[in-house]
């Protein structure tokens, strides 16, 4: 009778070979092992973790940067001369970048859970490490070309902070399951501790996180001021093209009670509407006056601009994703637009009992009316037929000229400043204003507007902070958020904070003290935890190492193919879990 020594038995084990299998294309049994990963294996997990961190830090950027996704086009047209969508190719590679380092984050967690060594597939090493140096690189070119929009961050976090808390404690809770785990049932060593103390002090400092939050929205709902006013910032360039008069009748539309424009003077005293230094981007200039495409726009005189067509270029850009919303009678009028008067918008909002909002850029020394664009302009609105009182402008010069006409400084300024300068309101870039000085403003009766206001979160905010009006690139956005779009009371938030946070204690006490009684049962019991993906022979001592496991499953696979004959069958003896085989049923 012949013998070999008892085999363990396989047992499918999918999720398993799925996880080792993407992750280090580990799919065999031979391959597994529970070794501990090598210091060179950490410090991809490392790279693979600062990868989804940067990562979870850019996405979050872009997705409340939509706030100014127009500007962002704007400066990158300034630096180029080319008008290009540039937000599409940054959301669509920051999408699959993303979804890419969390789904390999998942495995490299499931490996720690289920206890096997972690070997990242060389080919996720190179995805991973391209996929860190574009965020760096990113992170750099926006620092270059749009650094202030950083600002945007912590002005976020007053809407999201409450949010983003909950989110950090549950995953951090979560995440006390590995911990505790890798802790409690290995041997102990400074390094494990260290592990520990690390975790338990992340986990009070997301405890006592909101001692800092600073949130408008948390405030009584008696205490909320009325809805900001919406002043349509060059009218409602989402919807028609900017500065032109279907612009400012779409904002009308949409509930603006303000518009905003931008003022630039011809060479022949005529104020009209124009954001850019020259025409290229919003007029086909190129095509009738190519070789002057690149002059300031200033050095036109009106018939020149006036030949121009000013609404052609939305139509075949689509700045905004809305063209296939218009109807062809709709695009036929954007399609004759031409570039606007301060006259014509003027009598407008003379007629719609709206005000307006004039950003003035004055001529350069160089131009004829460069000393008379003051009173071209005055000359421009007492022709309009628009009340003075209606009219504000900036910058806040002349004022000795200025009679009944409202003047704004665009620059955040201390009380006393604006006391001597004899001016009543404010209009701020969202980062400039923040929840205190809107206050200071507000109680020594300074009117404050705010720009720009494109989504419902930072309507919000600025709702619950006091702010009297907002610019706004998006009124027909902003018409839909009748009310901000969270408010709490403190009492209520402090609850809400404090039951979190217990719920988060006991849990996590709860799983240590859960993982430490199975590790002092089984220690106590004497029983021998052997893994099943491990194919060992009785004969020989159980070792941790890689190589050994292969070779007893080749010699295994060798004896079994090489010496069973026609006669010789396999038996299983299920009460002591081992096969064998014997020869013509020879008993054992």
């Amino acid at each position: 009778m012949v013998k070999h020594q008892p085999l363990q038995v396989y047992e499918k084990q999918v999720f398993l070979s799925f996880v080792t299998g993407i992750y280090g294309c580990r799919w065999k049994r031979y391959q597994r092992s529970q070794d501990d990963s090598s210091r060179w294996e950490c410090t991809w997990f490392i790279i693979l973790c600062s990868s989804f961190f940067l990562l979870l830090f850019w996405a979050y950027f872009w997705l409340v940067a939509q706030n100014d996704f127009n500007e962002f086009n704007w400066s990158v047209y300034n630096r180029s001369g080319e008008w290009r969508d540039e937000t599409i190719p940054i959301l669509a590679s920051t999408t699959v970048g993303f979804s890419y380092i969390t789904f390999l984050m998942i495995l490299a967690l499931f490996h720690i859970s289920l206890g096997q060594q972690m070997n990242l597939y060389w080919v996720h090493k190179i995805g991973v490490l391209a996929t860190l140096i574009t965020i760096i690189s990113g992170v750099v070119t926006v620092d270059d070309i749009w650094g202030d929009e950083w600002d945007i961050l912590l002005v976020s976090l007053q809407s999201t902070a409450p949010f983003l808390h909950i989110g950090a404690l549950a995953t951090v809770t979560a995440i006390s399951w590995l911990v505790a785990g890798y802790v409690v049932r290995r041997e102990r060593s400074n390094f494990h501790m260290m592990v520990l103390v690390i975790y338990i002090v992340i986990l009070l400092a997301l405890y006592l996180a909101p001692l800092t939050f600073t949130c408008p929205c948390i405030m009584d709902r008696n205490s909320l001021r009325p809805r900001p006013d919406i002043i349509g910032r060059r009218g409602a360039p989402m919807l028609a093209p900017e500065n032109t008069m279907v612009s400012f009748n779409r904002a009308l539309q949409h509930g603006a009670s303000s518009l905003e424009a931008d003022v630039t003077i011809s060479v022949d005293g005529v104020p009209f509407l124009m954001r850019d230094r020259t025409l290229r981007r919003t007029t086909d200039v190129s095509k009738v006056y190519p070789a002057r495409q690149f002059d300031d726009a200033s050095f036109f005189n009106w018939t020149e601009i006036r030949s121009l067509n000013a609404g052609r270029w939305f139509l075949e850009s689509d700045p905004y994703w809305t063209v296939e919303t218009l109807t062809a009678r709709d695009r036929s009028r954007i399609g004759n637009q031409t570039v606007c008067s301060l006259v014509e918008m003027l009598r407008l909002a003379a007629r719609a009992n709206s005000s307006a909002l004039l950003d003035i850029r004055k001529p350069p020394p160089e131009h004829p009316r460069y000393r008379s664009w003051f009173m071209d302009t005055l000359w421009a609105v007492q022709k309009a037929g628009i009340s003075q009182k209606r009219v504000t402008w900036t910058p806040d010069t002349d004022r000795g000229r200025v009679r009944g006409l409202q003047q704004t400084a665009n620059e955040k300024l201390s009380v006393e400043e604006i006391r001597q300068r004899g001016i009543t309101s404010l209009t701020l870039h969202y980062s400039k204003a923040s929840h205190k000085d809107i206050q200071e403003y507000l109680a020594n009766n300074v009117s404050v507007t705010v720009y720009p206001v494109n989504d419902p979160w930072l309507l919000s905010i600025l709702w619950c902070s006091g702010v009297p009006s907002v610019s706004s690139d998006a009124p027909q956005v902003l018409r839909k958020v009748p009310y901000p779009i969270w408010l709490m009371s403190q009492s209520a938030y402090n609850f809400i904070w404090i039951t979190s946070d217990l719920v988060s204690l006991a849990v996590v006490i709860g799983i240590f003290c859960f993982q430490n009684y199975h590790v002092i049962r089984w220690r106590m019991s004497g029983m021998q935890n052997y893994n099943p993906e491990q194919i060992m022979l009785s004969a020989v001592t159980r070792r941790s190492s890689r190589d050994v496991n292969i070779m007893k499953e080749k010699l295994i696979f060798s004896d079994l193919d090489n010496g069973l004959s026609s006669t010789e069958e396999l038996s299983l003896y299920p009460e002591n879990g081992y096969a064998r085989y014997s020869d013509g049923g020879v008993a054992d």
